[in-house]
């Protein structure tokens, strides 16, 4: 599947079971001074999740453009030496104001990957939080039959997620996609789970808390459901290439940058770091200015101007 089929095939998979298609949010969060840019789906609908905005509706799905590069969540020193670090992404999200919860979140997101993406289940892995191993498991294996054997228990560090220093937050679990024995790497948990075979594509987060600014998480007055699946990391592993800069999205950006660079053979662009830096930060400098971020000294556009020194230096 193309990226642009997958991302029509998520939002209407969700559309037709009611929930209502959100256009994508711009890069500049216009509701939380505290963040740089649009980090997640879960961006735009912070105080809807917190339960102190009414939208008309009570299930949304997007298809949200990110930059995680600053802040709580920055993946910039990772980009071009990992196969799935971005700068820029799209993360397909699906969500809950008081609406339902974590039984048709699971159900849901294994039909998409199993039944819609067709996803071989033997290649699915999932970790819990350590406070929902009975919930979790009764519900995972009664709904899914995934066996225990996949099934990984971790702690905060890992499995609870937080938008950034304040708002609604809650324990997660992801599911990773096994790109196969050829791939360094092991699965989540274990020591050797940074490699590129484990990979995560979706996370599904569980919003039951309101972090505030001293650090106490006080029960949100309704749960809700904040779920992100990563377009590129999907796209990956359907196009049968482990590596997100294999994809479609990225295929011609680097076959430009190779060029320029005077390499000639694919395979060797593909497995160049820094033809893989100056692919990633074209598309998010690109996406960045058309949402009106200029280079300059100071906060978000001093990271935009980090992202194009990088990708310079990265040219020479």
């Amino acid at each position: 599947m193309k990226s642009a089929d997958i991302r029509s095939a998520y939002l209407g998979f969700f559309a037709e079971r009611e929930h209502t298609i959100v256009a994508s949010n711009s890069l500049i969060p216009g509701n939380d001074p505290t963040l740089l840019f649009t980090n997640s789906g879960m961006v735009q609908f912070k105080e809807a999740l917190a339960g102190r905005e009414q939208l008309g509706f009570t299930r949304a799905v997007s298809a949200q453009r990110c930059v995680r590069a600053g802040g709580k969540h920055n993946d910039l020193d990772n980009v071009g030496y990992t196969a799935r670090h971005h700068t820029f992404f799209e993360m397909l999200g699906n969500f809950s104001f008081g609406d339902y919860f974590k039984v048709e979140a699971i159900t849901w997101a294994w039909e998409f990957l199993t039944q819609v993406l067709r996803f071989d289940p033997a290649r699915l892995w999932v970790t819990v939080h350590n406070d929902d191993i009975k919930r979790f498991d009764v519900k995972v294996i009664a709904v899914t039959g995934f066996p225990k054997s996949r099934i990984t228990r971790l702690g905060d560090a890992s499995n609870f997620w937080t938008m950034g220093d304040t708002g609604p937050c809650g324990p997660n679990s992801e599911i990773f996609f096994d790109h196969g024995a050829t791939v360094p790497g092991g699965p989540p948990g274990s020591p050797d789970e940074d490699g590129d075979r484990y990979v995560e594509i979706w996370n599904l987060v569980f919003p039951q808390f309101d972090l505030q600014t001293d650090g106490r998480r006080l029960p949100l007055a309704q749960p809700g459901i904040d779920t992100g699946m990563g377009l590129e990391r999907v796209a990956a592993a359907l196009q049968g290439v482990h590596s997100n800069y294999e994809t479609d999205q990225f295929r011609s950006i680097i076959r430009a940058a190779g060029q320029f660079a005077g390499i000639n053979d694919e395979r060797a662009m593909l497995a160049n770091a820094s033809v893989r830096v100056i692919a990633d930060h074209i598309r998010a400098t690109g996406f960045l200015i058309a949402d009106g971020v200029v280079p300059g000294n100071e906060d978000r556009n001093y990271v935009l101007r980090r992202i194009i020194r990088r990708a310079l230096r990265h040219g020479h």
